[in-house]
C-alpha cells in the first residue's frame, strides 16, 4: 500500500502551487501582480484586510497597495478603520482636502502617533491627485476605550444647540471620567485606572452615561427637528461609544486581575461590527468599504486565546450581519521576531512595545506552511477558500500567528485570503 504523504508535505506541496508571488509592497508601483485579489473579493460590499501584529511597516504598506487596488480597480470607495468613530470626522474632512499639509498631528493625535501617520499623509496625496478618492470612517470606541472626552465633547455641542436642559449629563459624565482618564490613552491603562475610582462614582458614571442615551432615544422626533438626521445619529452613535467604553473599563480590568468573563472584551467588538454597519446604511448607493484592523478583529469565527480567553470578534459579526459581502484577507509574516505590547502599568499607554522573538511556525500553520513550501523569502498572496482539508473535512490549516502568539483556529474559515511578508520592521512613526 503506498504511503500517504503527511499534512506538513500536502500543505507545502498546496501552497507552492496555490500562492501568487507579488512583486513589491511599493504602494505606488503598477498593481497588476494584485489581479488575483478581484476574484477573491468578488462583489463583497465590505472587505477586511488584517495585519498579525501592530506597529509593523510592511502590513501598513501592504495595505496601502491593497486599499489602491480596491479603489482604482474594484471601485471601493471608503476607507474605514480600527480608529475612532468620534475622532474619524475632523481627520476625514482633513483627508479630502481640508487645511494644510502639515496638519496632522493638529487634526488627529492618535494618527501621527500611533503609527498611522504615514498612510495618512499617503491617503491625503491619493486623494488629491486619484480619480478614485476614499471617505475615511472610524468605527472603534474612543481612543481604543481609554478615553470618553473625544467622543463626549462634541456631544455637549450638539446639546447645547438642541436640548441644553440634557448638557448636565454630559458635564457630569466628563468630570467622573476626568478624575481617572486623564494621560490613560489606551483601553490597557484606562481599565486599571478605573478600578482606582471609588465604587459610587463608578456607577454614577454608568447610570449617567445610561440616562444621556435614554434622553437622547427618547427625546430623537425634536432633536431631529432641530438638527437634522445625520447629525442625531452621529450624536447618538457617539454616546452609544462612550456607554460602551464604560463598560470596557471594567472588563479590561478584570481581564488584567485575572477574572474576566467569557467574551466580555467583545463589547468593543460589537460596536465595531455595527460602525461598519452605520457607515455603510449612510453611505452613497453602491459603495464599498474597505476594513483595516487586527487579524484577532476581522477574524469570521469565534477564537480561542492561549490561557482559555474566549471572543467573539468584530468579523464574526460581520458575517452575521453581511454573509457573503464580508470578505477576509489576512496579513502575516515569516520572520523570527514582532514587536509585542507587553503589559506595563508604568507606561501612559499600559504597556511596553518591545521586540518578541518567535519559534518557527509549527506543523499546520500558515509560517510553517509556506516556510515548509520555499516561500518565507516572498511576498505573496494565497486563496484559502479551497485550502486541503482532512478526511473529516477539517481544515488542515489550524493556526496563526497573532502578535508573538500562535492562535489554533480554523484558519479557511476565519479567512478567505492571505498576504505574507516576509520581513518585519517596527514602525518608526509611533510616538508613545
Amino acid at each position: 500500500m503506498p504511503v500517504q504523504p503527511s499534512s506538513r508535505t500536502v500543505l507545502a506541496d498546496w501552497f507552492r502551487e496555490h500562492a501568487t508571488t507579488l512583486t513589491t509592497l511599493d504602494p505606488e508601483q503598477p498593481l497588476d501582480d494584485l489581479e488575483g485579489l478581484r476574484e477573491i473579493v468578488g462583489d463583497a460590499r465590505v472587505v477586511a484586510v488584517g495585519e498579525g501584529a501592530h506597529f509593523v511597516e510592511e502590513f501598513s504598506r501592504a495595505r496601502q497597495r491593497v486599499l489602491r487596488f480596491l479603489a482604482e480597480r474594484c471601485g471601493f470607495t471608503v476607507f474605514a478603520m480600527e480608529f475612532g468613530f468620534s475622532e474619524a470626522f475632523p481627520l476625514d474632512r482633513w483627508l479630502r482636502g481640508e487645511g494644510d499639509d502639515g496638519d496632522l498631528a493638529n487634526v488627529s493625535r492618535a494618527a501621527a502617533e500611533w503609527g498611522a501617520a504615514d498612510l495618512m499623509r499617503w491617503l491625503r496625496h491619493h486623494n488629491r491627485t486619484s480619480a478614485h478618492p476614499l471617505r475615511f470612517a472610524g468605527i472603534d470606541v474612543p481612543e481604543a476605550g481609554g478615553a470618553l472626552r473625544p467622543a463626549l465633547e462634541p456631544v455637549a455641542d450638539y446639546l447645547r444647540e438642541v436640548d441644553p436642559d440634557a448638557l448636565r449629563l454630559v458635564e457630569t459624565a466628563l468630570e467622573v471620567s476626568d478624575r481617572f482618564l486623564r494621560g490613560c490613552g489606551s483601553g490597557a491603562a484606562a481599565g486599571p485606572a478605573w478600578a482606582g475610582l471609588p465604587e459610587p462614582e463608578q456607577n454614577e458614571l454608568t447610570a449617567t452615561l445610561a440616562r444621556l442615551l435614554l434622553r437622547l432615544r427618547a427625546a430623537e422626533p425634536l432633536y431631529v427637528s432641530h438638527s437634522g438626521r445625520r447629525r442625531f445619529d452621529i450624536a447618538r452613535r457617539r454616546v452609544e461609544a462612550a456607554c460602551h467604553t464604560d463598560y470596557m473599563f471594567q472588563a479590561m480590568h478584570a481581564l488584567l486581575s485575572g477574572r474576566g468573563l467569557t467574551a466580555d472584551l467583545s463589547v468593543r467588538e460589537v460596536y465595531m461590527a455595527e460602525s461598519v454597519r452605520w457607515h455603510l446604511e449612510r453611505a452613497e448607493p453602491g459603495a464599498r468599504i474597505v476594513l483595516a484592523a487586527h487579524n484577532s478583529h476581522i477574524h469570521k469565527t469565534e477564537m480561542q486565546f492561549p490561557g482559555g480567553l474566549t471572543a467573539l470578534p468584530m468579523g464574526q459579526h460581520l458575517q452575521r450581519m453581511l454573509g457573503p459581502d464580508y470578505r477576509t484577507v489576512a496579513l502575516v509574516h515569516t520572520a523570527d521576531h514582532v514587536p509585542e505590547m507587553y503589559p506595563d502599568q508604568s507606561a501612559a499607554v499600559g504597556f511596553t512595545l518591545a521586540d518578541a522573538r518567535l519559534e518557527p511556525g509549527e506543523p499546520g500553520s500558515v509560517e510553517g506552511a509556506l516556510t515548509d513550501a520555499g516561500l518565507a523569502g516572498r511576498i505573496t498572496l494565497t486563496d484559502l477558500r479551497h485550502s486541503p482539508r482532512d478526511a473529516q473535512g477539517r481544515p488542515l490549516l489550524h493556526s496563526i500567528r497573532s502578535q508573538s502568539s500562535s492562535l489554533s483556529t480554523p484558519v479557511p474559515e476565519a479567512f478567505d485570503a492571505v498576504i505574507a511578508v516576509p520581513t518585519v520592521t517596527r514602525d518608526r512613526t509611533v510616538r508613545f
